[in-house]
């Protein structure tokens, strides 16, 4: 009897532990605090003061999107993610005329009072929160600060936020800053404020996103050693602060931005105009000013 021998190729995927530098490319100078999202991947990173990074095993055929205000935008294979150069974007400086801010009127929007805000840690993304723009804001048109609801265990944590204007399709568009907004989180839950008058942002008439992104640094980080009670094994909990706060509430719509693309969750019955669904929405509010 003649035995036949099956052959089954299985492939085998390069997987390697990724490390880099990101810098700009006009003066070789590093980057901190860039985002880096591997596509299709539940996967993140920020980049350290120095401009480094490091990403866990991953397989050096995905693509590394790097991303930071002021930078064009750019996809990197994981191959060829060792040095990583950014271009400064172009900007066409536009007149500003400051119309005096008289400061003597302030209206909070983004206030959900009857709402209970709980603290989650949502994984490597960007949650948005979308403030429509109402006649009512012609006389504190003015954005003077903005306001949010951590809950953080460790000191001096750091955060960027995000101002995006809303594209023709009704998404996250160009980012209104020009440079990062880095804001500093004491420890405990409580509320930080941050003064934008010198930003001097105002209202756009189509609204705006506001973004929270929490950075993946060594600064943000705290690990503690978790053991099993039943099989008495070890393993390491890592945890980056802080945690946003969230109310859980109905809305037409939600974007985030993770695997490195824009993503809108929407109700699944698009023929239903009156449809809504449950988001958690991050407790951001902003305060408008004359």
């Amino acid at each position: 009897m003649k035995k036949i021998l099956f052959l089954f190729v299985i492939p085998v995927v390069a997987l390697a532990q990724v490390k880099g530098v990101v810098k700009d490319s006009l003066s070789g100078q590093p980057i901190p605090y860039v985002t880096l999202w591997v596509e299709g991947e539940q996967m993140a990173a920020t980049t350290e003061f120095d401009g480094t990074y490091e990403l866990p095993s991953l397989s050096l055929g995905k693509t590394i999107v790097f991303s930071s205000v002021g930078y064009t935008k750019k996809r990197v294979t994981a191959e060829h993610a060792q040095t990583v150069l950014l271009s400064p974007e172009e900007y066409l400086l536009e007149e500003v005329v400051i119309a005096g801010q008289k400061n003597t009127k302030l209206l909070e929007i983004g206030i959900r009072k009857k709402s209970i805000y709980q603290a989650f840690d949502n994984g490597p993304k960007i949650e948005t929160k979308f403030f429509p723009y109402l006649q009512a804001y012609t006389k504190t048109k003015y954005i003077k600060k903005v306001r949010l609801q951590t809950d953080c265990r460790i000191e001096d944590a750091l955060v960027k936020l995000h101002f995006f204007a809303v594209d023709e399709k009704g998404a996250p568009g160009a980012e209104l800053l020009k440079k990062d907004l880095l804001v500093t989180v004491k420890k405990g839950v409580m509320y930080t404020t941050v003064d934008l008058s010198d930003w001097n942002l105002v209202m756009p008439k189509n609204g705006l996103f506001v973004g929270f992104e929490k950075l993946l640094i060594e600064r943000n980080k705290e690990e503690k050693t978790i053991v099993d009670p039943n099989s008495g094994t070890t393993r390491i909990q890592r945890k980056y602060y802080p945690f946003l706060l969230y109310a859980y509430i109905e809305a037409p719509f939600q974007w985030t931005y993770q695997e490195g693309e824009w993503q809108k969750k929407a109700p699944s019955d698009t023929n239903d105009p009156s449809a809504i669904l449950m988001i958690l929405e991050p407790s951001i509010s902003l305060i408008l000013s004359n």
